[in-house]
């Protein structure tokens, strides 16, 4: 088995369908890589995952909004195909088995996370998010 793990914003608001009387979750997750080339320039890539989560917890979609960081792992699948105009073209889809809200733009200080899969929330550093404790520091 192949596993695709992919920490990204969501470029547009998800779509619940029904597919054969199954409920399917789509969804388009953007990864942003910065890096400098050799010339030393900084350089941005983006690559763009369809995601296809298949699932009867579709309360989730409600938060799989525009903008929202989200963790995803599943299986990949790679395609090809030829475009209009005849050149050749490919495209990344993951079929998600375990999807994590871990934020959004606008969102300061949103740590913690809504795991779809039933796990607890945590913290960005993967530690229990124990927000309600009392500060002990003395400054």
């Amino acid at each position: 088995m192949i596993k695709m793990q992919i920490i990204g914003n969501l470029g547009k608001d998800c779509v619940v369908n029904t597919v054969n009387g199954k409920n399917v979750i789509n969804f388009t997750v953007a990864h942003t890589e910065r890096y400098r080339d050799s010339q030393g320039n900084q350089q941005e890539k983006t690559t763009w995952v369809d995601c296809a989560y298949w699932t009867d917890r579709t309360g989730i979609s409600q938060y799989l909004v525009k903008g929202k960081q989200v963790y995803v792992e599943g299986q990949p699948e790679a395609r090809s195909f030829q475009r209009n105009d005849g050149t050749p073209g490919a495209s990344l889809s993951l079929r998600v088995r375990d999807v994590q809200l871990l934020g959004g733009r606008g969102e300061a200080g949103s740590t913690g996370g809504f795991a779809a899969t039933g796990q607890s929330a945590t913290s960005a550093s993967g530690a229990p998010d124990n927000t309600d404790e009392p500060d002990d520091l003395p400054f």
